[in-house]
């Protein structure tokens, strides 16, 4: 209580004073709040929309005909918005089969990643052999390497072994990961020895141990793995332009580029190949960016 609210404590026949003071305060600072709420709302409304307005445009000329984009009239908004484009986007080129490819080079990566990454993480977390920590420190060395370095040796050893225009090539060279080994690992070491200690005790063997014990535990780690290792799957061109030659194996990122090919001249077409190809990866993302947060920083308090 402060010294004026003492004062009138005092004194007699002062308590509706006191009374009255504490509400204009209580007036005042909710007035206060809902002033930093009403700014923050703001602000991040202001910052929302500036963000999307690159895909908000994006979907607009998707829709927008052709004479409308072409004309001398800055159209923001399609006055009379159609699905034209994106069904010529479709029969152009063979769109819907370079999506399918890229969903089964992403979901088999994604899967390949999270067994091979969990598995090299546990090692490198609960298991003790000679030259561990080194061994770690090489995998993360990887991590410094730019692929482009190595993706001319990775196309003669693949082009020799006649895995060209096949999903072998696209998704083995991807099956695991520097930085999703960092992850587990991490994220394992938040958990104490005496779990595993004790499993063994118990008569627990190690795959036993990580498929009933620490797959359940491990749930927010997984998400972000797969969100992320999706997301990198789904968005690969260089690699797949390497090695596939036919249409039957294109991916879908090479596929905006051969429909952009066919009529460069036509905007709309190439934005509606480009927003069919982005809103998996962005419904995948929408989907499973609370796992990917609670991954990320689950296993930042321990190293």
């Amino acid at each position: 209580m402060s010294a004026m609210e003492n004062t009138l404590a005092a004194a007699p026949g002062n308590e509706e004073q006191l009374q009255e003071l504490h509400r204009t305060m209580k007036a005042r600072a909710r007035r206060k709040n809902r002033t930093q709420k009403g700014v923050l709302v703001t602000l991040n409304t202001f910052m929302a929309i500036f963000m999307m307005l690159p895909l908000l445009y994006a979907i607009s000329v998707a829709l927008m005909p052709a004479n409308e984009l072409n004309s001398m009239a800055m159209n923001l908004v399609p006055s009379h918005p159609t699905l034209e484009n994106v069904k010529n986007a479709l029969s152009q080129v063979s769109l819907g089969k370079f999506i399918l490819n890229s969903f089964i080079v992403a979901g088999c990566i994604t899967i390949g990643q999270i067994i091979t990454c969990s598995l090299a993480a546990f090692s490198f977390s609960f298991l003790e052999f000679k030259g561990k920590n080194l061994l770690f420190m090489l995998v993360m060395a990887t991590m410094m390497v730019p692929g482009e370095a190595t993706i001319i040796s990775n196309y003669l050893t693949v082009s020799r072994l006649g895995l060209l225009n096949t999903y072998t090539v696209l998704i083995v060279p991807s099956l695991t990961s520097a930085m999703g080994i960092f992850l587990f690992r991490q994220f394992y070491l938040s958990f104490p020895i005496s779990l595993y200690e004790s499993a063994k005790l118990d008569g627990c063997s190690n795959l036993y141990f990580i498929v009933k014990i620490l797959m359940p535990l491990t749930k927010s780690a997984i998400g972000a793995m797969a969100v992320y290792t999706f997301i990198n799957a789904w968005n690969m061109y260089l690699w797949p332009l390497l090695v596939t030659g036919s249409d039957s194996m294109r991916t879908v990122q090479i596929g905006i580029s051969m429909l952009n090919a066919v009529d460069a001249q036509s905007i709309s077409l190439t934005m509606a190949g480009i927003v069919i190809c982005m809103l998996p990866s962005l419904i995948i993302f929408v989907v499973g960016q609370k796992q990917m947060i609670r991954g990320m920083f689950s296993g930042a308090v321990k190293g």
